[in-house]
């Protein structure tokens, strides 16, 4: 254990060090630069928090001016997505075939897009890249490359088969 005596001295020599290694840009300001006695900036010199001190850890935060709208277009897209899917699914029945292709496109990635826009809720939700780094990331390009290969396969099944809409009523009659 070091005395209280010690210990200031210790810390009257760092101070020191720390002012012959430091030298101010801006006379009056908490703004420091490292230099050496030639008045280049060393390679070596360690600097505690970065080279350049702008203001002080009693500054304020800055927070963005708040917004009312700031956030609610998502939310806005998610409701008008998921209530859209309603009637556009009521067409796609009504129709039940492959005669209007751009239906099956719609449908495809409506269904598609509110998929993704769920399954991203639960890993922003419950894989939060900030408390399982690893997991979270493997789960958002897992979700990623999932939506990406769903949009590629559906578009196949819409062009080079029967469409959406044909299975749908396929699948509803069998």
């Amino acid at each position: 254990m070091i005395s209280a005596t010690a210990r200031r001295a210790l810390l009257a020599q760092n101070r020191q060090l720390l002012r012959s290694q430091f030298t101010p840009i801006v006379g009056g300001r908490a703004r420091w630069a490292a230099t050496s006695s030639s008045g280049t900036p060393p390679e070596s010199v360690y600097v505690p928090g970065g080279p350049v001190y702008k203001g002080s850890v009693n500054d304020p935060t800055p927070f963005p001016t708040p917004s009312k709208a700031h956030g609610s277009h998502h939310w806005a897209f998610e409701r008008l997505l998921a209530a859209g899917l309603v009637p556009l699914t009521g067409v796609a029945f009504v129709t039940s075939g492959s005669h209007y292709p751009v239906l099956d496109g719609v449908l495809a990635l409506s269904l598609i897009v509110h998929s993704h826009i769920g399954f991203d809720s639960v890993v922003v939700d419950y894989l939060d890249t900030r408390k399982k780094p690893v997991i979270g990331q493997v789960a958002k390009w897992g979700l990623r490359a999932a939506t990406t290969a769903a949009l590629v396969g559906v578009y196949q099944f819409n062009t080079n088969d029967i469409g959406l809409t044909e299975l749908i009523a396929k699948v509803w009659t069998a």
